[in-house]
């Protein structure tokens, strides 16, 4: 098989793995006199830890695999084309890509073939070799195999600058049912051993996965509710220190196990759980407070978690934005951690009016029922049974 023709099946077999921001983008493919298209192969963006937009060569190393998870288009009993690359190719369109200003990086996922230790082995080599036969400098991330020897993983560490092991689902009774080739227990003693790596080359101020780790879970292929799936990511976060935990929407393949839905989750699943993520991160929320606006444990898919939040607490509003502690800021609807900063600072020297917080947010609209300024009270509006109509998003229409 030519090189291209391996690059079209690896490339596209890798869309699958969530690391990027064009995940789960619908296909569209321009006209004759158009420009661009959402093809699953191709190039992805992903954010660096300081916050810049890289463009990666996203492919596998090939999608051949020894194991047969049911949610898996690559797996052992699919028919899908199958391709490989050696270690040599894929550098050789790396450098390629790179020299030609098309990328800034690599991300490099695989089947599993011959063994995980071999498997591990090549990814490991790709990375090597970029760095130490041909000086590259761009990102590497990889993703390892957790039944991979973890001197195999120590070494990718070396020359990558993230590692990620996909949790898969997130219960352990959800993988033994759809995946019993894989283990939970496998998986998270991967996780703690490439934490220990981390934190032991950090406090030793050298070179080891400085990006960290992270995963991937797979929503709406089992049973799990939101609730199971953010519980999974706040004990990752708090036992692993993962930077991030990626959530990819289940996506029905063709000759699908009976044990799978017939039909995908909606897209605004996957963008809530993201919303709720970012929330646990960066916003001291609980998992117990996120799963509280829900009876069913599932959130609401037509407002953003903090909101919810917020209809469902209006005891504890409105809030002084002049006095309020910043914890508290921080949970106002439609003031974000940027704009809660700007506010703290700007009220060290002045008492702000709601025309003040309405130029540090572009959401003071949102903001209002939930605030008090000099010059603004909500009143009753904070009370309104109506309130939710007036502060939720408008709802788009279908085109069809």
């Amino acid at each position: 098989m030519e090189i291209l023709d391996k690059l079209a099946v690896l490339a596209d077999a890798a869309k699958y793995d969530a690391s990027c921001a064009s995940s789960g983008a619908p296909k569209r493919k321009a006209a004759a006199d158009g420009l661009g298209s959402t093809t699953g192969a191709g190039i992805c963006h992903a954010y660096t830890p300081d916050g810049r937009c890289v463009s990666l060569l996203k492919i596998l190393l090939t999608n051949y695999c020894l194991f047969d998870c049911a949610y898996c288009i690559n797996r052992r009993s699919s028919n899908v084309p199958r391709a490989r690359f050696t270690v040599d190719e894929v550098v050789a369109l790396t450098l390629g890509f790179y020299k030609r200003n098309m990328i800034e990086g690599l991300f490099l996922s695989s089947g599993i073939v011959r063994s995980a230790d071999h498997t591990m082995e090549q990814l490991m080599r790709v990375a090597k070799t970029l760095r130490r036969e041909h000086g590259f400098a761009g990102y590497i991330h990889l993703k390892t195999i957790p039944e991979a020897s973890p001197w195999l993983i120590e070494q990718a560490g070396l020359w990558a600058d993230r590692l990620s092991i996909n949790l898969e689902l997130p219960t352990a009774a959800g993988l033994s049912r759809l995946a019993p080739e894989k283990s939970d227990t496998t998986i998270r003693e991967a996780m703690g051993h490439m934490h220990a790596r981390i934190t032991e080359a950090r406090a030793e101020r050298r070179r080891f996965s400085p990006a960290g780790q992270s995963t991937q879970v797979i929503v709406g292929a089992d049973a799990a509710t939101d609730t199971d799936i953010l519980t999974a990511s706040d004990g990752l976060y708090r036992r692993f220190k993962l930077n991030r935990v990626y959530y990819s929407a289940f996506s029905p393949i063709d000759h699908a196990s009976g044990l799978l839905p017939p039909k995908p989750p909606p897209l605004a699943r996957e963008h809530r759980l993201y919303q709720a993520d970012w929330l646990l991160r960066h916003y001291a929320f609980s998992v117990d407070e996120i799963a509280s606006t829900s009876a069913d444990n599932m959130l609401d898919l037509d407002i953003d978690p903090k909101l919810a939040w917020a209809l469902k607490n209006r005891g504890a509003f409105p809030i002084d934005v002049n006095t309020a502690p910043k914890e508290m800021l921080l949970r106002v609807p439609g003031l974000g951690a940027r704009a809660v900063d700007k506010i703290v600072a700007a009220r060290r020297h002045t008492t702000l009016r709601a025309a003040d917080v309405a130029r540090l947010t572009v959401s003071f609209r949102r903001a209002a029922p939930f605030l008090i300024t000099l010059d603004h009270r909500p009143g009753a509006l904070t009370d309104r049974a109506d309130l939710r109509a007036r502060v939720a998003p408008p709802k788009q229409l279908s085109l069809l």
